[in-house]
């Protein structure tokens, strides 16, 4: 008896891939990311925050991937971002919309 899977659908399968963006923070280790975006912010000092993520390389378009955390939920986070891995404070992490990478 065979056990292959049955198709669900027929001709093209939609896309299943976990497009929703979520936060830099919440996402699993070593798992490549797409950056999406950045939070919407009013505070102008968390606005000089995106701007220095934006000035070290963390743009829309761009692949990252959480390389290390210390310290659990809420402690720094290694993330590369290009040939470059930087530690972000959970709180800036969370700034950053990623989703999925293709």
């Amino acid at each position: 008896m065979s056990t292959a899977p049955s198709p669900s659908c027929t001709g093209a399968c939609p896309d299943t891939r976990d497009t929703a963006p979520r936060t830099l923070d919440a996402w699993p280790l070593r798992t490549p990311a797409l950056l999406q975006g950045f939070a919407p912010v009013h505070d102008p000092e968390v606005r000089r925050t995106l701007h220095r993520l934006a000035e070290i390389g963390f743009l829309p378009g761009e692949v990252v991937e959480i390389v290390a955390r210390a310290g659990g939920r809420g402690g720094p986070i290694a993330v590369r971002v290009g040939g470059s891995t930087f530690a972000l404070r959970a709180h800036e992490a969370a700034l950053l919309r990623v989703r999925e990478a293709a």
